[in-house]
């Protein structure tokens, strides 16, 4: 063998050797690093610090846990925290004089992991510190101590005592070089030994200025960024300091940036990916579906009607309909419209003996909407129940098994993702400006289209949500309630649960439901839900449009065709035909059937009949919408080459023909394109006689059905009369389209 090659085969082993030694010493350091946070309850901050923890293969000791907190106020972000450090000091000392072994220490309920252990400790250590503390932009909580702060070359110059790093011995020596009181801050207290030059020198104690490890985000939120790291065999959401240039290993949301940890907690720790979507959606997550009726949680669901809602019979028909055993839920009703009090008594009627208990608050009740709301949180706890559901009335759940999957979702307070279709308002907010109102997040869109879908952690919820109860247990209604100085009652709730650091989260792993816009909704209308078609044009084709409309475009189907040229065709149900007719006879200005006709250009009817034209109740822009979204179709579907988008029509109205009145009408052309009449009620039982006779072909079309339409050409071959009613009263919808 060349002694070159023998020689690069010795240095080659020499460099093995050397890496499974290096290799070897930092899993030692790995093993014997002493990880610590203080936690005396397991919150939704807890869970997410621990989550990231395992995560990165990090085993933290928990200190405190099941004790009473004693570190004094500092919930409101007032100075305290003294217990912390007294409960490390107790927890080090059997480790004071361990020269290499080092502690790491973090806030337990608002800091994530985003790095593993031996990452943290390669950084650390380039430090060349014995000591190195998290750094933040304020001098805090006294200012005063600014000027001796010794100046640094870049980044921030103010110590954070949430996220520490140091050699066990230091660290112990630091703990302890002077009395500290457990209601005492512990901010205060290492601020006293930093600025200390002597005591800084001596523990060589130094602060992590650019957030190579620790990432305090308080007076730093324009400084971090996310960005996708896709380097290994998946992409991994990490954050990068902007400023700095550097990518930190722990984020903490000191102060008042909360709201924006649980927002980067939604993809940082590998919580959300793009490969496998929503990760942490599987933590804690529960199956019910094998469970028995019998064992299922007890639910409160509380309804509100606040405002006047339109297409309200529907939201209480799906609540009826949810797919959960109804001898496990107990239903309480705010009602505080009283146009809505029928709606409410058909639900109570059809549905209420069924439910293990119902109570209601009636518009005579005179109850505020806090109130209510407040009264649904006591009843959910006097009835013992396992779970608290609202549903305000503008929201639909259109998923049968919304509570259900809410329930299995096991988290504390969870929304399902409600949405007004093709809208971008939704029930949740992403984010909120400094004054706590409205701020739309990066991710907004993508989670209200579901272009992301998941578990989103958010600031802000209404409409919808579901309460564990063991929440409402743990805080007397001082603290969990619907007031809050002069804000509505969503935005009350909302903010006492943010002050409680109790996480909001919105679901679209699936589609629950939509919203409502009721912001038009005039009731003081006859037949109100008629003039929604524009806000609520979903809601509204639900409710109108005949359920077999879809069938006319079957391709093995052939259009019905009574006469030639002449095609019949479902359209709207009975319920649209009793609306309009309502609509018609509530204004009840019927045309006197002459010539003379005031409403028309001119003010002359070539061949007059006794009617009221859309215009006339507010419903022409209505009309026209609806030619254009379900007639138009059929006529492009029957009569082959003949487009026209949007179609035209200038006379628009429902004709009504009865005996004594008018009941019938002359042979004639009518002055369209092509003319569709709907008939609105029922021959045989509404009114006897009637139908349409179109001369040219002697073909009459005399056993109409209500909803459904006859459409035919309306100049030269299609000249018609209406025939005689002979009993009753006969109500049809004629448009003139494209005159």
């Amino acid at each position: 063998m060349a002694p070159n090659l023998v020689f690069s085969i010795f240095r080659l082993n020499i460099l093995i050797l050397v890496c499974i030694f290096l290799s070897n010493v930092n899993s030692r350091e790995v093993d014997d690093t002493l990880v610590f946070t203080v936690a005396t309850s397991e919150t939704d901050g807890f869970l997410r610090y621990q989550r990231s923890a395992i995560e990165y293969g990090i085993k933290p000791i928990v200190l405190g846990l099941g004790e009473d907190w004693k570190g004094g106020d500092n919930i409101r972000y007032r100075p305290g925290g003294g217990w912390k450090v007294n409960l490390l000091r107790n927890a080090l000392e059997a480790y004071k004089d361990d020269t290499n072994r080092i502690a790491l220490f973090t806030d337990g309920y608002d800091v994530m992991f985003l790095s593993d252990l031996s990452s943290i400790i390669d950084k650390f250590k380039k430090t060349d510190a014995r000591i190195l503390f998290g750094a933040e932009s304020s001098c805090w909580p006294d200012a005063g101590l600014e000027s001796l702060y010794p100046t640094v070359e870049s980044g921030k110059r103010f110590l954070n005592s949430g996220l520490y790093i140091g050699y066990v011995p230091e660290i112990y020596k630091l703990l302890t070089y002077a009395p500290l009181k457990d209601e005492n801050d512990d901010q205060l207290y290492f601020t006293h030994a930093y600025v200390d030059d002597k005591l800084r020198n001596q523990l060589n104690f130094k602060l992590d200025s650019n957030s190579e490890i620790f990432q305090n985000l308080n007076g730093a939120l324009s400084e971090v960024e996310l960005y996708q790291d896709s380097e290994k065999e998946y992409t991994e959401f990490k954050l990068k300091n902007v400023v700095s240039h550097t990518e930190p290993l722990v984020i903490h949301g000191n102060g008042f940036s909360k709201t924006k940890l649980n927002a980067l907690g939604n993809y940082l720790a590998r919580a959300w990916t793009p490969e496998e979507e929503c990760r942490h959606c599987r933590w804690g997550h529960i199956d019910l579906q094998k469970t028995k009726d019998a064992k299922m949680p007890v639910v409160l669901i509380a309804l509100f009607i606040e405002n006047p809602t339109p297409f309200l019979q529907e939201y209480f028909l799906k609540i009826g309909d949810l797919e959960y055993p109804k001898q496990k839920i107990h239903v309480l009703i705010h009602n505080n419209v009283k146009y809505h009090v029928p709606h409410v008594q058909e639900f109570v009627e059809g549905y209420g003996s069924k439910y293990l208990s119902l109570k209601q608050i009636t518009p005579d009740d005179v109850v505020t909407e806090s109130n209510a709301r407040d009264l649904s949180l006591d009843l959910c706890v006097q009835k013992e129940c396992d779970f608290y559901f609202s549903v305000d009335s503008l929201g639909h759940l259109d998923n049968p098994h919304t509570l259900r999957l809410l329930i299995e979702q096991n988290r504390t307070v969870v929304a399902p993702l409600l949405v007004r279709p093709e809208k971008a308002w939704s029930n949740f907010w992403g984010a909120l400006t400094q004054d706590g109102f409205y701020a739309r997040s990066h991710d907004y869109l993508d989670i209200v289209y579901n272009k992301k879908r998941g578990l989103w952690n958010v600031p802000f919820i209404n409409t919808c949500y579901l309460v564990n109860g063991t929440l409402l247990r743990k805080y007397g209604r001082t603290q969990l309630n619907y007031v809050k100085g002069n804000l509505d009652a969503d935005m009350a709730f909302s903010g006492n649960l943010n002050d409680l650091d109790v996480f909001m989260y919105v679901s679209n792993r699936v589609e629950f439901g939509h919203l409502i816009n009721a912001e038009s909704f005039d009731t003081t209308r006859t037949a109100p839900d008629m003039y929604q078609i524009f806000e609520n044009g979903r809601d509204w084709a639900a409710r109108y449009i005949h359920p077999e409309y879809p069938e006319i475009f079957n391709p093995n189907k052939k259009p019905l065709q009574p006469c030639p040229d002449v095609y019949w065709a479902p359209i709207v149900t009975r319920q649209f035909c009793n609306d309009l007719i309502a609509m018609m006879e509530a204004f009840g200005r019927w045309s006197d059937g002459t010539n003379e006709d005031n409403r028309l250009t001119g003010g002359y009817e070539a061949v007059p009949t006794r009617d009221i034209h859309m215009n006339q109740v507010g419903w022409e822009p209505h009309w026209m919408l609806f030619l254009q979204k379900w007639v138009r179709p059929i006529q492009e579907h029957i009569f082959t080459g003949y487009f026209h988008d949007p179609p035209r029509s200038l006379m628009n109205f429902v004709v009504r023909y009865k005996p004594g009145e008018q009941p019938s009408l002359r042979p004639h052309h009518d002055s369209s394109t092509y003319t569709i009449n709907i008939a609105l009620n029922e021959v045989g039982k509404d009114y006897e006689g009637g139908g349409c006779r179109f001369i040219r072909y002697n073909c009459s079309v005399t056993d109409t059905k209500a909803g459904w339409l006859l459409m035919h050409p309306g100049r030269l071959t299609h000249y018609h009369e209406g025939l005689l009613v002979t009993k009753g009263v006969r109500y049809i919808m004629i448009s003139f389209v494209d005159p």
